[in-house]
């Protein structure tokens, strides 16, 4: 499982990638976790809005941080 973070390094996104992070320890799972700070690469990905969080090349959460249980949802 491939886990993208996107954002430009603003607060919201930093506290995404922690909550994904925590969330991918905790759990056990053997996601890997990326971060993508660059905009064109975000746009090509189909993401105007940051923070967002796409798994597996699917678009889960843009422009909000996502709870922890949310988080454990999609990556079970």
């Amino acid at each position: 499982m491939l886990i993208k973070v996107l954002g430009p390094g603003c607060a919201k996104c930093k506290e995404v990638e922690k909550v994904i992070n925590v969330v991918v320890q905790e759990s056990g799972s053997s996601a890997k976790v990326e971060k993508v700070t660059d905009f064109k690469e975000m746009m090509a990905l189909g993401v105007m809005s940051t923070p967002a969080v796409i798994i597996d090349g699917t678009i889960m959460c843009t422009g909000r941080i996502p709870s922890k249980l949310e988080v454990m949802e999609w990556i079970h």
